[in-house]
Formats: C-alpha cells, sequence, structure tokens
C-alpha cells in the first residue's frame, strides 16, 4: 500500500508545543490584550491547560476528543463542534449514486463574536471551493481590538488553510484532497467543554462521536471482503481506513485524505504517545497497557483486492 501512501510509519517524535498556565478571571482583565491570546492569559505557577483533538477524513472517519476512532455514514448536516466559542457543521454526501460511503462536501465554521477581540466571522468550504478568506472576504477577526487573534493562513492555494484562533487557543486545519474536504482541529478542553447544557450536545460529533446507528463496523466489513476464517491484524487504525476508502470508492484520492489526516495529527495533538491508534491494546508486564503491535502484513484477499482495483485506479 505504500504506492498509495497508507503509511505503515511508526510513531515520531514531534516537539511539543509550548503552553502557559491560567490567569484568574477573564472578565477582570478585558481591557488587556492578553484576554485575546489564550496562552498569554496564563500565569507562571498554574496548572497547564490540556489540549484535545478531533478530526474528519475520509469516509468518514471521525477521531473524537477523547480519542475514539469511528467510520460513520452520517449523510447529511451534522454538527462537529458546538460549544460557546464556535460551531463547526460538516455536510456528507454519497460518493457514488446509491452508495452508502459518504464523504464531506461542504464545512461550515462559525466563529462567535468574543470581548474586545473578535466579531463573529463565518469560514465555507465546499467541493472545488476552499476559500483563504471569511465569507465577509476578510481574513481576521474584523475591527476590535484584538482582530489578529482570529487569522487564516492559506498554506496551498485551494488544497490546505490554517485558521488559527489564538483568544480560545484553537488551531483547525481544512484541507481539499481530491473532491472533498478534511477537518483537524486543536482545541483547548476547557474551550471543548465550554457549554451551557452539556445534555443538549448530543449530536456534538467530535465530543460525543456518532450515533450507534451511524457507525459502520471495520471488523464485518472486513470478514465480508476476506471470509470469517480471518482476523483483523492489529495496524494502524488510519493505514485501515486508507485501505477501506480504496476498497469501497475505488479512489485514489481516499488513501491521500488518511496521510494527510494522520500528518495533521502529528501537528496538532499534543501528546505524542497517542498519534497512532489501534484496534485493540496488549499488556506490558506490570499491566501497563501498549499502543499496539508492530504492524502485520494484509492478508492474502486484501492484496488480490487491491491488486483488482488498480487497472481501474490508473
Amino acid at each position: 500500500m505504500s504506492q498509495h501512501n497508507c503509511s505503515k510509519d511508526g510513531p515520531t517524535s514531534q516537539p511539543r508545543l509550548r503552553t502557559l498556565p491560567p490567569a484568574g478571571d477573564s472578565q477582570e482583565r478585558s481591557d488587556s490584550p492578553e484576554i485575546c491570546h489564550y496562552e498569554k492569559s496564563f500565569h507562571k505557577h498554574s496548572a497547564a491547560p490540556n489540549y484535545t483533538h478531533c478530526g474528519l477524513f475520509g469516509d468518514p472517519h471521525l477521531r473524537t476528543f477523547t480519542d475514539r476512532f469511528q467510520t460513520c455514514k452520517v449523510q447529511g448536516a451534522w454538527p462537529l463542534i458546538d460549544n460557546n466559542y464556535l460551531n463547526v457543521q460538516v455536510t456528507n454526501t454519497p460518493v457514488l449514486p446509491g452508495s452508502p460511503a459518504t464523504a464531506t462536501s461542504k464545512l461550515t465554521i462559525i466563529f462567535k463574536n468574543f470581548q474586545e477581540c473578535v466579531d463573529q466571522k463565518v469560514y465555507q468550504a465546499e467541493m472545488d471551493e476552499l476559500p483563504a478568506a471569511f465569507a465577509d472576504g476578510s481574513k481576521n477577526g474584523g475591527d476590535r481590538h484584538g482582530a489578529n487573534s482570529l487569522k487564516i493562513t492559506e498554506k496551498v492555494s485551494g488544497q490546505h488553510v490554517e485558521i488559527q484562533a489564538k483568544y480560545i487557543g484553537t488551531t483547525i486545519v481544512v484541507r481539499q484532497v481530491g473532491r472533498y474536504l478534511t477537518f483537524a482541529v486543536r482545541m483547548p478542553e476547557e474551550v471543548v467543554n465550554a457549554v451551557e447544557d452539556r445534555d443538549s450536545q448530543g449530536l456534538y460529533l467530535c465530543l460525543r462521536g456518532c450515533p450507534l446507528n451511524q457507525q459502520i463496523d471495520f471488523q464485518a466489513f472486513r470478514a465480508s471482503a476476506e471470509g470469517p476464517d480471518e482476523k483483523l491484524p492489529v495496524e494502524d487504525l488510519y493505514y485501515q481506513a486508507c485501505v477501506f476508502d480504496l476498497l469501497t470508492t475505488g479512489d485514489v484520492n481516499f488513501t491521500l485524505a488518511a496521510y494527510y489526516a494522520l500528518e495533521d495529527v502529528k501537528m496538532l495533538h499534543s501528546n505524542k504517545d497517542k498519534l497512532h491508534l489501534y484496534e485493540r491494546t496488549r499488556e506490558l508486564p506490570g499491566g501497563v497497557a501498549a499502543a499496539g503491535q508492530p504492524l502485520a502484513p494484509w492478508p492474502l484477499l486484501s492484496t488480490l483486492a487491491l491488486l483488482a482495483l488498480l487497472p481501474v485506479l490508473w
């Protein structure tokens, strides 16, 4: 699968992002520019904030803020994030007519106005339209004192944008890979959990995951494709997602979506030991759980299935 960018690489080290600890009541500091910089508004002797990651890519695969990995149907419009500071909604459409496979065709992000920092801003991306500006044409948070604490940067024209919302310590990466969109975010737990009524956040996918009736069972799919006697090897779930999408769609761009999703995790996840996820864990001496085992080779039937697809892909 290496020719299709289905990465088998093990965890790689990355520099930890520098964080500073929390300040007192923000209302007392509303006239200070520091209120518009989440990390700078922290004092030296308090506990450092915890950062979390959520991502959505491919057919579609969801990694929640609690590092659960799910493959979901979720056709139509669904909320990814819904808290006191921003809303993120995705629209997923069938990849092929009549196919159960869906992918993200539209993404809307609403940054709510915040004290002296930013006006309300809306970012919207669709298939073949990945703008490097908010819906009003601006590239920052407006005319307020801390407007530059919200900023869009175009990394690759039409393919990759990054949104920095420093006033809430949040980084968002949006990509177009092939025809479809991917989403990744790094956000402090304090912001993740900033909701008025937690019980009403039932469809907040990044927090709660996909509803059970919308989840697709990886193992059931592999069993139907390879026969009941073959078991799923212990492998990185991004690699499995890469193969799953290639088999279900025949579109090589979905393998690139899995590759870039893992690259975004490496950049955004604060815990380098959790970059890779596995189907199950093993116990080390002393009862310590390990992240997984070395990658096992794919069974023969998977290889044959991929070879059968190659004439279509090329």
